[in-house]
């Protein structure tokens, strides 16, 4: 009596590619698969893996095969790579970007059919997104956006500003809510003004700059800046901290007076709060204003609150929010 071997039916490979990432850069088991396959094929000649493929010895043939020419070709013979050992062969695909619909689809009602005797199946990523990917995408769809919408196309820095202030006040509304989902889509629309003006910059006849420059500039001052980080220097404090960003920003800037840089068009709490900082950080002594009328006290306030380390801004906005809830109980309560 003898007993049959059992029957390999081979292995599909589907192989994906982040192009968030630099193609040529795959995973080892990515190379590992591509080297031992008995065929390697792709659908899209102007892959942007195809010529690094073939510069490493992949021979990659241009074919968009059904789910069952798949089958069929795994399952029509021994894999060559495995000296006729008699296990199926196998054979990879390098999917693009988006993928084959139709090819997975076709794939899974072979198997779910249960008439046909299926090869394994596998999908294996050959490269990830690394953190911050996705910021890639944000830039492609604004520049696409930016060329062919015509209300985008039209826009300039100066006729954005108000957008940006806007973002910015709902962004703090959705912190002071609690709201995480609020929360995360404002931090989108504050991100999405930052790459919009930047891509509107590239475009400056003079003195053009791209989102990448704007990345750069705020990389090499964030470590600049922080010595006890990446650098000798140490802080055990928060206060330290802050000095520290204060001295070296004043170098940077060489900066004639402490209230140079503090913008005059901010809220007025606000800003006679950031005066007031810049006036106790520097050590100096300077003899409050005294006037009459609110806004003279108002000041007053803003430099007590601001000494005692709350921010006026936003106890008044908290107060307001209180008063505000009062007026709509009062309105239920009539009505």
């Amino acid at each position: 009596m003898t007993t049959e071997a059992p029957v390999a039916f081979g292995r599909i490979v589907l192989l994906t590619a982040s192009h968030r990432v630099a193609p040529g850069l795959l995973s080892w088991p990515a190379w590992q698969t591509l080297h031992a396959a008995d065929r390697v094929l792709c659908p899209d000649e102007g892959h942007p893996q195809l010529p690094y493929l073939r510069d490493a010895g992949v021979d990659v043939e241009i074919a968009a095969p059904t789910a069952q020419e798949l089958v069929d070709f795994c399952a029509g013979g021994t894999s060559s790579r495995a000296g006729g050992s008699g296990e199926g062969r196998t054979v990879v695909v390098v999917q693009s970007g988006e993928g084959d619909r139709a090819l997975t689809d076709g794939l899974a009602r072979l198997a779910g059919s249960g008439r046909v005797q299926m090869p394994d199946l596998e999908l294996l990523p050959g490269s990830y997104d690394l953190p911050g990917a996705r910021l890639i995408d944000l830039v492609q769809v604004m520049d696409r956006i930016r060329l062919e919408c015509p209300w985008s196309s039209q826009q300039t820095h100066k006729g954005l500003a108000k957008y940006g202030i806007e973002e910015a006040y709902e962004l703090v509304e959705a912190i002071e809510d609690g709201d995480r989902d609020e929360l995360r889509e404002e931090l989108g629309d504050v991100l999405l003004q930052v790459v919009f003006h930047a891509r509107i910059a590239e475009e400056d006849q003079d003195e053009p700059f791209s989102v990448d420059d704007v990345t750069g500039t705020i990389v090499e001052k964030l470590i600049h800046r922080h010595p006890h980080v990446f650098g000798d220097e140490s802080a055990e404090t928060p206060q330290d901290v802050k000095e520290h960003w204060l001295r070296t920003k004043a170098v940077e800037k060489q900066r004639d007076s402490v209230t140079d840089g503090v913008p005059l068009s901010q809220p007025g709490l606000a800003l006679a709060a950031k005066l007031a900082g810049r006036v106790r950080t520097a050590g100096l002594s300077v003899a409050r204003p005294v006037g009459e009328g609110i806004g003279y006290e108002l000041l007053a306030l803003a430099i007590q609150a601001e000494a005692a380390g709350t921010d006026p801004e936003a106890a008044l906005r908290a107060a307001a929010r209180a008063y505000r809830d009062a007026i709509r109980a009062a309105e239920g309560h009539v009505g």
